[in-house]
């Protein structure tokens, strides 16, 4: 009620704001922005007020051409409005963005755009709008702001089922915020929690369960509690305190409910069945589930774990030989799974593993004879068990397929190292049409020695510092090492970083112990995925798999030693 009343007063203001014939009032014509962005504040529990005021901050910054104000104002209007008006406000907020010319703020626009697509459950776009979010703010030296992108790709890969990869990014997260940024802080620290309990390890999600509560009364941050207690909730489950789960759960579900938290409202309710069918209240549980299922037809939400609602719900109505029921949720069933595989490709695979859906396709075909005579059809039965087959079949080719692949290029690139020729490049005698041959042979020179120092391991290398370094310009550079080294710039740089790593890998087992991100740093990517996409790039095989083979090597190398003495 309180998002509809919002929307019926944002929505006449928004139409008017669009419209030319829109007009600033006369009592505000010429105040400043931060007039008007403090009487926005003051008037944030008055929607009707507020909007008046953020209006008019968009009419002037839009009159002024004052884009980074534009931004700000589309961003004010985001956050104060109901979801259905955040997706406009977001894309004009990128627009206006872009139009700044600044990295930081044009990364902060997508970031901010993905999280409102996060907050949606729509998790493909989040994914995409992050990823260009990383292009922008990677450029710059805004800590908040690549702290922020490490949070919401964390939420992603846990997400996702990386739940030890989300957990190193939120340890990190966790670090950073801690002195300086509250909110930040506390969710990071939630995230962490949620993230300890998915792996296994319920002591310590507890003890980060503790310490947010302790963190949320300190820093009066009071609406965190809850989700603290949320997570608490889930992890007693776990720890099969099946009682207290239930006392914490029910605690916060209503309170989440209020906050339009579909997705923990619906967690909630499940662990609150699961914990009853555990004390074998299954009566009790049942109400708990179906909450969970029409969470998923109102919001088209669903997770891994909550599928397990479908599987004791259609075990219910099995035992009950309600055939009516027993066929609905084996449908809610697939329409999840449905869900997850177009999401993610990830979930998908593991709910094929954690459910037998051969069983439930074969139930499905029963009991749609047993309520509608006739449409039984064994050869539809087979089609489907024989597509699922010939789908099995081809992923496990393709995994066979890349995998003799990449050890084929595993072991040619060990050869071609394990030649170790040291390549040189010879000046020619004619030079490049715009250079003079004798300022082409000086830059070649430093080009050597700058290879020949290792240089390149810099992070922060670019063609306009290098040029600046040996007294050139960038078209003579770039020429040269196109011209000279046959390469791109940002190749050529990255190929050098791919080849000493390799062969430091090849001398040096202690380096093979590091995961990839502490490689990335350690010859100047700044970030894993760039590292990633390199390496990949250069060898044609992932980092994982690379790393994964000298290992092997190294243990079998080990192994025969052993044997031989």
């Amino acid at each position: 009620m309180k998002q509809l009343f919002r929307l019926v007063l944002l929505v006449p203001f928004w139409l008017q704001s669009q419209n030319t014939s829109f007009q600033i009032p006369d009592s505000i014509q010429h105040k400043d922005f931060r007039y008007l962005e403090d009487r926005i504040y003051q008037f944030r529990n008055d929607s009707a007020r507020a909007a008046l005021y953020l209006f008019s901050y968009v009419k002037k910054a839009k009159r002024e051409r004052n884009w980074r104000e534009l931004q700000n104002g589309y961003q004010s209007l985001l956050h104060q409005s109901p979801p259905a008006l955040r997706l406009v406000y977001a894309d004009s907020m990128v627009y206006a963005a872009k139009k700044t010319s600044d990295d930081a703020a044009i990364g902060a626009a997508f970031l901010t755009k993905g999280i409102v697509f996060y907050a949606q459950k729509k998790y493909k776009e989040a994914l995409d709008d992050y990823l260009i979010a990383n292009e922008y703010i990677a450029r710059t030296n805004d800590y908040y702001l690549i702290y922020k992108v490490k949070y919401n790709m964390a939420l992603l890969k846990s997400y996702s089922g990386f739940y030890e990869e989300a957990i190193s990014l939120l340890r990190e997260c966790v670090s950073y915020y801690k002195k300086k940024h509250d909110g930040a802080y506390l969710n990071s620290l939630h995230s962490l929690g949620l993230s300890y309990n998915k792996v296994g390890n319920y002591g310590l999600c507890s003890q980060t369960n503790a310490e947010g509560i302790r963190e949320s009364e300190k820093r009066a941050v009071p609406e965190m509690t809850s989700y603290f207690k949320h997570s608490e909730g889930v992890n007693q489950y776990f720890l099969k305190n099946y009682q207290q789960s239930i006392d914490y759960l029910k605690n916060t579900v209503a309170v989440l409910e209020n906050n339009d938290d579909f997705a923990n409202e619906a967690v909630g309710n499940f662990y609150i069945g699961k914990s009853y069918w555990a004390l074998k209240k299954h009566e009790t549980a049942i109400p708990y589930f179906t909450k969970v299922d029409q969470i998923l037809n109102s919001r088209q939400f669903t997770r891994r774990d909550l599928l397990e609602s479908y599987q004791l719900l259609i075990h219910y109505y099995k035992a009950k030989d309600n055939a009516k029921l027993h066929l609905y949720y084996i449908d809610q069933l697939f329409k999840a799974d449905r869900l997850l595989h177009e999401t993610n490709l990830y979930l998908v695979s593991k709910v094929n593993k954690e459910y037998d859906n051969k069983t439930h396709i074969i139930e499905k075909q029963k009991l749609e004879h047993l309520i509608d005579k006739g449409k039984y059809n064994d050869i539809i039965f087979i089609a489907i068990v024989t597509l699922l087959f010939m789908i099995l079949l081809f992923l496990g080719y393709r995994d066979f397929k890349n995998k003799s692949m990449y050890k084929k290029k595993f072991e040619a690139l060990m050869d071609k190292n394990g030649e170790a020729k040291k390549e040189t490049t010879k000046i020619p005698h004619s030079g490049i049409a715009d250079i003079n041959p004798t300022v082409a042979a000086e830059l070649i020179k430093q080009l050597e020695k700058w290879e020949k120092d290792k240089k390149f391991l810099d992070q922060d290398i670019s063609l306009v510092k290098l040029a600046a370094s040996f007294n050139s310009n960038t078209k003579y550079l770039s020429l040269i090492v196109y011209h000279y080294r046959h390469k791109k710039f940002v190749t050529y740089v990255n190929e050098l970083k791919i080849d000493y790593l390799i062969q430091a890998l090849e001398e040096n087992k202690q380096l093979r112990q590091y995961n990839q991100k502490a490689l990335a740093e350690e010859i100047g990517f700044s970030s894993i995925q760039r590292f990633a996409h390199a390496f990949r790039a250069r060898t044609e095989m992932p980092a994982s798999y690379f790393m994964a083979q000298l290992r092997k090597e190294e243990t079998t190398s080990g192994l025969q030693t052993k044997t031989a003495l």
